[in-house]
C-alpha cells in the first residue's frame, strides 16, 4: 500500500465516520469509516517507514581510511 493509497483511504474513512447521516441496514458506517482511517494510518505508517529505510539522510556510514605506513 503506498502512501496515496493510505492517504485516500484516510479521507474515505473520515467522510464515512463525520459527513455522512444517512443510515444503512445492517452496516454501521461510523465503524466502517473509523476502520478505514485506521486502517489508512497503519499503510501510511508503514510506508513511511519504509521510504525512510532508503534515504540518505538517515544513515551514517562510517569509513575508515588507515595509512599504510612504509617500512
Amino acid at each position: 500500500m503506498g502512501i496515496g493509497v493510505s492517504i485516500f483511504l484516510i479521507a474515505v474513512g473520515a467522510i464515512l465516520k463525520f459527513a455522512i447521516t444517512a443510515r444503512a441496514s445492517g452496516v454501521d458506517l461510523g465503524t466502517v469509516g473509523m476502520i478505514l482511517m485506521i486502517v489508512g494510518a497503519i499503510g501510511l505508517l508503514a510506508s513511511l517507514i519504509f521510504w525512510s529505510s532508503f534515504s540518505p539522510y538517515g544513515r551514517r556510514d562510517e569509513v575508515v581510511v588507515r595509512d599504510r605506513e612504509v617500512i
